[in-house]
């Protein structure tokens, strides 16, 4: 009904969702192939393991050209699909930016109303700049794979930031250490280290000088790959250590690990307060979301029904007019439509 828009969904959802979060939301991101179908279904069937219900959405691209999508992830879970303690909602993105469905979010708190204790968000492959999973999860793991190794330095402004851990996934494969050492460097290169734990020039020790603030999470090139670099923020606030860590999704390598520490960061977000302040920060994007969309169908409507739409796009055309002097004749007009229109 959601993914629809079907008439009546909005005083629907006004009933649903007017329940406070419980869920622990999961998001999984990166780019494609990197084997994040796999790490999903690992994650659900270690939680089912341990008796705990889970609910997986899958993200995938629509088609530009058929607008078709293949909902590859569901055939990819397929093992789990007669599991009646898991449920798998895959979703296509119908154009949407930003990796994820225009109604996942509301998806997610659905299956959250509903009662899964677990929800596990996939998004599709992304890059630099398709972040809204942020602003759908609570823990947000990047998983990457060894051949991502050249393009760290791209991602470092854009999807190396939104991540609580790093995963990397078929590091069964040659230059899988590498990446590792590069995810750890890029991210302390973030927070003004990135010389830590290399010698200066002419051999000068200087490994010391960034630790007036206490001991970071080890050196670039630490032995223990998992242990994590620590967030940056106010000396007396509570840290998290973002790990970096090795799975082999494929032959069921790590997926324990992987888990343990999204547990772990839920743990973390709830003792330290963190998880209200993005609960919070979630609101208030749902909300401008909300709005956003709401106002854009507002305008479409207006638009096509018009009958000066014609009489416009001739005088832009032609230049007697710009679509500036155009937009301040037709916003006042629909919002005078919908303050008399009343609510949906």
């Amino acid at each position: 009904m959601i993914e629809g828009g079907r008439p009546g969904v909005a005083d629907l959802l006004q009933e649903l969702l007017l329940v406070q979060p419980r869920a622990r939301r999961f998001g999984i991101t990166g780019p494609p192939g990197a084997g994040k179908s796999s790490l999903a279904a690992g994650l659900a069937t270690l939680l089912r393991s341990r008796g705990e219900e889970v609910a997986i959405v899958a993200v995938d691209p629509t088609s530009p050209y058929s607008g078709g999508a293949l909902l590859g992830d569901r055939i990819r879970m397929n093992d789990l699909a007669t599991d009646p303690g898991i449920f798998i909602r895959s979703m296509a993105t119908r154009g949407s930016l930003g990796g994820l469905a225009a109604t996942t979010r509301e998806a997610i708190d659905l299956l959250d109303a509903f009662g899964f204790p677990n929800i596990v968000v996939e998004t599709v492959g992304v890059g630099q700049t398709e972040l809204e999973i942020a602003s759908a999860a609570d823990t947000i793991a990047v998983v990457l794979v060894p051949e991502s190794g050249d393009g760290i330095q791209a991602m470092k402004a854009g999807l190396m930031e939104i991540a609580d851990l790093f995963v990397v996934n078929k590091s069964d494969r040659i230059g899988a250490d590498r990446i590792v050492k590069e995810i750890r460097q890029a991210l302390l290169l973030r927070m003004g280290l990135g010389m830590h734990g290399i010698p200066a020039h002419h051999g000068v020790d200087l490994s010391g000088v960034h630790r007036s603030g206490g001991e970071q999470g080890g050196g670039a090139g630490g032995a223990d790959p998992g242990k994590g670099v620590v967030a940056a923020g106010p000396p007396d606030a509570p840290r998290w250590e973002i790990p970096v860590l090795k799975t082999s999704a494929g032959r069921g390598e790590g997926i324990d690990a992987f888990l343990e520490r999204l547990l772990a960061h839920h743990r973390f977000l709830t003792a330290s307060g963190t998880l209200e302040e993005r609960r919070e920060a979630r609101a208030r994007s749902r909300i401008r979301d909300v709005v956003q969309r709401r106002l854009l169908s507002r305008a479409r409507s207006f638009l096509a029904s018009s009958p000066d739409l014609s009489h416009w796009v001739a005088e832009v055309a032609a230049g007697r007019a710009t679509a500036y002097g155009v937009a301040d004749q037709v916003i006042p007009a629909i919002l005078k439509d919908v303050r008399g229109s009343g609510r949906e």
